[in-house]
């Protein structure tokens, strides 16, 4: 076959770099029988990209993550129209073990450790799904321990008693060591210092980079979350009301106002929050 044949038959880079790994089509999702709480929400992950999910609190942001990761049933939430398609397989059906074994993780948000276990114990509890071994095992933890150098400085300490930061770099790793092809990451900067969020996310940025794990992040941190993503979605009560390339959310004056605090004239006084110099143009 020639490279004119590859590119024809669309096999070539551009058709790699076109191939999504999550796709999200048109969820709505209800809890107690009666609560809307995703109307019509679609998006798409591209295979090795980092797609941010922004929003204000209550914007629906974790409800998504628990709907590709199949958690709402525990909180008595359902998908009841659309469809979550994972690696061209459709998986609302599937429980979150099974959904763990494809390769789809969700770290929660508030770091959830289990407190009296030590930072390697919390580790390896997220190899439980794997059937290839203590020595893959083992490799994996020490690559964990190399991009997180902290957790091996620690990996003796009861988790309950680590920082905020460290239990957060445990969340991450005890995902990373499922061997995930995606993270859906909830939150990571919450209650974090700016220096660690930004150290959090630069790990973040070397895993998609060195180990092509797929991310999608909901934040509320729009700026941090811009600055590392490749592609972002504003939620607000539920819906979809903007996406783009992360650079240009970032340069979008709508953005800038109503997520970044600043607008054409620079960044708003805390006394005319109430008086926005302008309209959400998707609610007009």
């Amino acid at each position: 076959m020639t490279l004119a044949d590859i590119e024809q038959s669309g096999a070539g880079p551009a058709a790699e770099a076109a191939e999504t790994i999550l796709t999200v089509n048109n969820i709505e999702v209800i809890y107690d029988h009666v609560i809307l709480v995703l109307k019509g929400v679609s998006l798409t992950v591209p295979k090795g990209g980092i797609v941010a999910l922004l929003g204000a609190n209550g914007a629906g942001k974790t409800t998504t993550l628990k709907a590709v990761s199949n958690l709402l049933g525990a909180e008595r939430g359902e998908v009841t129209k659309g469809k979550i398609v994972f690696e061209g397989e459709e998986v609302q059906a599937l429980s979150p073990n099974d959904l763990v074994r494809r390769g789809c993780i969700q770290v929660m948000e508030g770091r959830h450790c289990f407190g009296h276990l030590s930072i390697e114990e919390n580790l390896l509890t997220g190899a439980y799904t794997r059937k290839d071994g203590y020595g893959a095992v083992k490799a994996d933890l020490e690559m964990v321990y190399n991009y997180f150098p902290r957790l091996r400085e620690r990996r003796q300490s009861q988790a309950g008693y680590t920082s905020g930061g460290e239990q957060q770099m445990c969340a991450i790793g005890r995902a990373l060591m499922s061997r995930p092809k995606m993270i859906l990451l909830d939150e990571p900067s919450m209650g974090l210092a700016p220096q660690l969020v930004e150290e959090i996310f630069e790990i973040v940025r070397q895993l998609n980079k060195n180990e092509g794990v797929s991310f999608l992040l909901a934040e509320q941190n729009t700026n941090v979350a811009l600055k590392y993503a490749t592609y972002g979605y504003i939620l607000e009560s539920g819906r979809i009301v903007l996406d783009g390339d992360a650079k240009a959310l970032r340069e979008n004056e709508d953005v800038k106002e109503f997520y970044l605090g600043v607008g054409g004239e620079g960044r708003r006084s805390f006394r005319n929050v109430k008086h926005y110099k302008r309209r959400k143009r998707w609610l007009a």
